[in-house]
């Protein structure tokens, strides 16, 4: 047999890349014309007008159609950028985030719509938060430019609506959607589908699902977001995939992360094909995770039906053990929400319908003790407090304390609890390139190791103190400075709150820590 050349496996490897990219595509004839619908300004009789008022705004509660076209078609291309939700001197008491914003495409004159998720979470751009993603179908360059090359065939009819649910208005949308009219489309297209659904926390005993629906397709694409309820890894559980009503999955994961083409965790990343666009920090309570998955070159392909299942274990503290043991298979019950996307002939079965925007806004787990009011001398040691109200991730600002040296420095944040229940101590500030390491007190108590508030950019974090039961009464947490990270330039402290964050139901129900004395032995989950 004769040998290939190293140079003729090489040209065969591109020639196989190109061809997988869809550029060979490129030099193929293409039926149809090229059509857009645009926010381009028109004048009073409907022309292009020479005026850079292309853009609109969408009323709290309102919905602004962003294409209605008659087909035969197919969407090819889809753009928007609006204004982040920070207030701006063009909306001063700022807008709509992603999340509240639902996305919603028809097809065909139907009812329901073929694709229904909230416009970030489309995006891979989770939890409201403005997110770069740099993939093949989907594209958010720079975290506020969406990108969407997915196709989208139409017979009749496609209608794209974009349903301002928030409070705030929808400011400054600018969108363009491209599009191919065609003659006709073969018999056997299919549709592009993409469904939303969550569970605020996820149920016991039971698999979260993704996708469940009957018919002939296959299946492209997850976008998953978590945010955790416990401490310490969540992603222990594995894809389970249902193919043609089988009552065992022949399709069966290794772990969360695996199935999201990462290995040993997540961490931020972005790829043609997989990514975390959102990972904020590694195993604490209320940490989040968003992640994407596209399968593009390898469609799960079903005949008759496909159910879509993750698991929900993972490692777990052992005050959320009924053993009281710490180990890595435990049903967690974080909170998970999910877009699907895949294509389909004729209509899905899948029942999930996107809540309201209120209800896909997480819910509130914490007691919250601003920092702000406690400026004044009797709450600092020597240096300049104020409250700093220019940062864009605290809306109502944060006490910045001005140490000049770490001898003496500290500060002093009272705060009151009125029940006994488990709760997570912790302080939400910021982190920036002259800040100092700060050791914390909680009524007297050391509680863990010094806090180091250095990093090399401006930056909101947390930092996880303490798991205990409070006793009702009157508390004060005491940061004293313990000096700096030898790259710090300063001792500064930046504090927006100290927080009590709630703990899972289970950690009240076993109560393993109820009678535990916190002075005598302080315990941080990990």
């Amino acid at each position: 047999m004769k040998r290939l050349s190293v140079f003729s496996i090489l040209v065969f490897l591109c020639a196989s890349v190109v061809a997988a990219d869809g550029l060979d595509e490129l030099a193929r004839p293409h039926e149809g014309r090229s059509m857009r619908s645009t926010s381009t300004a028109v004048d009073e009789n409907g022309d292009y007008a020479h005026s850079n008022s292309d853009n609109s705004r969408v009323a709290p509660g309102a919905t602004k159609v962003v294409l209605d076209a008659e087909g035969p078609g197919a969407i090819t291309h889809i753009w928007f950028t609006f204004l982040a939700p920070e207030p701006h001197p063009w909306a001063k008491e700022g807008s709509a985030n992603h999340q509240e914003v639902l996305l919603r495409i028809y097809y065909d004159g139907k009812e329901r719509p073929g694709v229904e998720a909230p416009l970030g979470d489309f995006f891979a751009n989770s939890f409201g938060k403005r997110s770069e993603v740099i993939s093949v179908p989907v594209v958010v360059e720079d975290a506020d430019s969406y990108n969407c090359f997915w196709r989208m065939p139409f017979r009749k009819s496609a209608r794209i609506e974009l349903v301002n649910q928030s409070e705030k208005k929808l400011n400054l949308l600018y969108y363009n959607v491209d599009w191919i009219k065609l003659d006709s489309l073969p018999e056997d297209t299919p549709y592009f589908y993409a469904q939303y659904r969550q569970e605020y926390p996820l149920g016991q005993g039971e698999d979260y699902v993704i996708l469940d629906t009957k018919g002939k397709g296959h299946y492209v694409g997850t976008v998953l977001s978590v945010r955790t309820r416990s401490p310490s890894w969540f992603g222990e559980g594995d894809e389970k995939i249902y193919i043609d009503g089988e009552k065992k999955p022949s399709i069966w994961g290794t772990g969360t992360e695996d199935y999201f083409l990462s290995a040993w965790g997540l961490k931020t990343t972005s790829t043609p094909y997989f990514g975390t666009p959102y990972f904020d920090q590694w195993g604490i309570v209320g940490g989040h995770t968003s992640a994407y998955r596209w399968h593009i070159h390898d469609p799960i392909v079903f005949n008759e039906s496909i159910r879509f299942t993750i698991e929900h274990w993972g490692w777990i503290s052992s005050d959320e053990n009924p053993k009281h043991e710490t180990n890595s298979w435990n049903e967690r019950q974080d909170d998970f929400s999910s877009v699907a996307f895949w294509y389909q002939t004729g209509e899905p079965t899948f029942a999930a319908r996107a809540p309201d925007a209120k209800e896909r806004t997480l819910p509130n787990l914490d007691l919250v003790f601003p920092a702000t009011p406690y400026v004044d001398e009797k709450h600092h040691g020597p240096g300049e407090a104020r409250v700093q109200t220019n940062l864009g991730f605290f809306p109502g600002g944060q006490l910045l304390y001005r140490a000049e040296q770490s001898e003496g420095a500290w500060v002093e944040i009272p705060f009151t609890v009125k029940e006994k229940e488990p709760r997570r101590l912790l302080i939400r500030g910021t982190r920036a390139g002259d800040y100092g390491r700060y050791q914390a007190h909680l009524n007297g108590v050391k509680i863990g190791r010094p806090i180091d508030m250095y990093h090399e950019g401006v930056s909101d974090w947390e930092w996880h103190l303490l798991d205990f039961w409070p006793e009702p009464g009157d508390y004060t947490l005491r940061l004293e400075c313990v000096g700096k990270n030898p790259k710090s330039t300063g001792y500064f402290l930046g504090v927006e709150s100290v927080r009590l964050r709630e703990r899972r139901p289970r950690v009240k129900e076993w109560a393993w820590d109820k009678d535990k004395d916190w002075r005598e032995e302080p315990i941080l989950y990990d």
